[in-house]
C-alpha cells in the first residue's frame, strides 16, 4: 500500500470515537474487576456499578481508562514505519498493561475504602489520577518503543516526510 494511502487510513482511525472504546471497555473491565475482588462477598453488579458491602463503586469513563487506551492507539497509529502486525501488536501489549495496571488500581481503591474508609479512597486515588496514570502510560510506551525497536517519532516523521516530498521544500532550504 501506498505511503499516502497507510497515512490517511492511519489519521481516520485515529477519529475512532471515546465513548465506543468506553463500551467495549466498561464491561471487560467491570467482570475483570468482579473477578479480582471475589473474596468480598456479596458482590453486586449492574450495568456500570459495583456494590461491596453496601458500598456503591460507579465505573465512569475515567475509571475504565478510556483515555489512557486511546492515547496508547494514537501514538501507534501516528507513528510511522510500523507495520500492520506490529500496530496490532503494540495497540495489543499496550492495552493489555493499561488493564493490568487499571485492575491493580481498583483492586487497591476498593480494598481500601472498605477497609479503611473515604478519606483514604480519595487520597489514593487522586494520588493515581494526578501522577500514577501518567507517568505509567508514558513508561508503558518507552517499554513498547525498546522492545520493538522503533526508531519512529510519532507525527513528527510523518510530517518531516511529507513536507520532503512537497513543493514547499524548495522555499525553506
Amino acid at each position: 500500500m501506498k505511503y499516502e494511502h497507510s497515512l490517511l487510513i492511519r489519521i481516520l482511525l485515529c477519529f475512532i470515537p471515546l465513548s465506543l472504546l468506553t463500551w467495549i471497555l466498561t464491561p471487560i473491565t467491570l467482570k475483570l474487576s468482579y473477578i479480582t475482588l471475589l473474596y468480598y462477598n456479596p458482590i453486586l453488579i449492574s450495568a456500570d456499578v459495583m456494590v461491596i458491602n453496601g458500598i456503591p463503586f460507579s465505573f465512569i469513563e475515567a475509571c475504565i481508562a478510556t483515555s489512557a487506551y486511546y492515547l496508547i492507539i494514537l501514538l501507534v497509529l501516528l507513528t510511522k514505519e510500523i507495520t500492520l502486525k506490529q500496530r496490532i501488536k503494540l495497540i495489543f501489549i499496550g492495552s493489555i498493561l493499561i488493564l493490568l495496571m487499571n485492575l491493580l488500581r481498583i483492586f487497591i481503591l476498593i480494598f481500601v475504602t472498605v477497609n479503611y474508609g473515604f478519606y483514604w479512597f480519595e487520597i489514593i486515588h487522586l494520588a493515581f489520577w494526578k501522577f500514577v496514570s501518567g507517568i505509567y502510560i508514558a513508561l508503558v510506551w518507552i517499554l513498547l518503543v525498546r522492545y520493538y525497536k522503533i526508531k519512529s517519532v510519532p507525527v513528527y516523521d510523518d510530517i518531516k516526510y511529507l513536507f520532503n516530498k512537497s513543493y514547499f521544500k524548495k522555499y525553506f532550504r
